[in-house]
C-alpha cells in the first residue's frame, strides 16, 4: 500500500469519531483533489478495504498502526511538540485524548487555565495530530475502548504505569504495545511555565 492510500485510510478513520463528511475530510487533511481520492476510494473499496458508505473494514482497519497519546495540554510547550511528533512515528494515525477538566485537577491538584473544549481545539490544531478527543469522565478506558489502539505512547512525566495500562486494555479485549516516550527537554512543564509566569508577574 502507498503512501497517500494510507493517509487516506487514516483520514476515514478519524473521520468515524466526527460530524464531518469523510470525503471532504479526506481531501482537506491530503491536500489531494476530490476527483482522485474517489479513484483511489473506488480501489480500495474493489479491494475490500473500505465500505460503500466510505468506513474502514476490518482488513482496511487491520493496514493502519493507531497510537493513542493523552494528557492536559494546557500550555504548550516545546516538550509537548517532541512528544506528540515521537507518537506520530510509532504509526500511521495519532488520536490525543485531552483530560477532562475534574481529571485535570485529580492530575494537576489545579484547575487548568483552559476548558477542555479550548486544549481539543489547540491540540486539534497541530499538524502531526491526526485526531483529538475529550476524554472519558473517570475511566481512561472507555476511551480505549472506542478508539482500539494499537499502540499508547506516555510521556516521560506520565504517572502512568506500562503494566496497569496493559492490564486494562486486556480486560477489555484489546491488545496493545506501551512506549514510553523520552523527552529531550524535560526542564520544561505547563507548571513550571505557569509558576514562572506568574513570578515575573509578581516582580513587576
Amino acid at each position: 500500500m502507498d503512501v497517500i492510500d494510507k493517509k487516506i485510510l487514516a483520514s476515514m478513520f478519524a473521520c468515524q469519531f466526527s460530524k464531518e463528511e469523510p470525503i471532504s475530510n479526506c481531501v482537506k487533511r491530503t491536500n489531494l483533489s476530490e476527483s482522485y481520492i474517489n479513484e483511489r476510494i473506488d480501489a480500495m473499496q474493489k479491494n475490500m478495504m473500505i465500505t460503500e458508505h466510505n468506513t474502514l473494514t476490518d482488513f482496511g482497519r487491520s493496514t493502519l498502526h493507531v497510537v493513542l497519546a493523552g494528557g492536559v495540554f494546557d500550555i504548550i510547550h516545546p516538550g509537548h511538540i517532541y512528544t506528540l511528533n515521537a507518537a506520530k512515528a510509532l504509526g500511521d494515525v495519532l488520536v490525543v485524548v485531552i483530560a477532562t477538566g475534574n481529571t485535570a485537577v485529580r492530575m494537576k491538584k489545579k484547575h487548568p487555565l483552559h476548558s477542555e473544549e479550548q486544549r481539543q481545539e489547540l491540540i486539534s490544531s497541530l499538524i502531526m495530530v491526526d485526531l483529538c478527543m475529550i476524554g472519558s469522565e473517570g475511566d481512561i478506558f472507555k476511551t480505549v475502548a472506542k478508539v482500539k489502539p494499537d499502540i499508547i505512547a506516555l510521556g516521560y512525566d506520565q504517572v502512568h504505569q506500562e503494566k496497569f495500562i496493559t492490564d486494562g486494555c486486556k480486560d477489555i479485549g484489546i491488545n496493545v504495545r506501551v512506549a514510553r516516550l523520552q523527552s529531550p527537554v524535560p526542564e520544561f512543564s505547563s507548571s513550571k511555565i505557569e509558576r514562572e509566569y506568574g513570578e515575573a508577574l509578581h516582580g513587576i
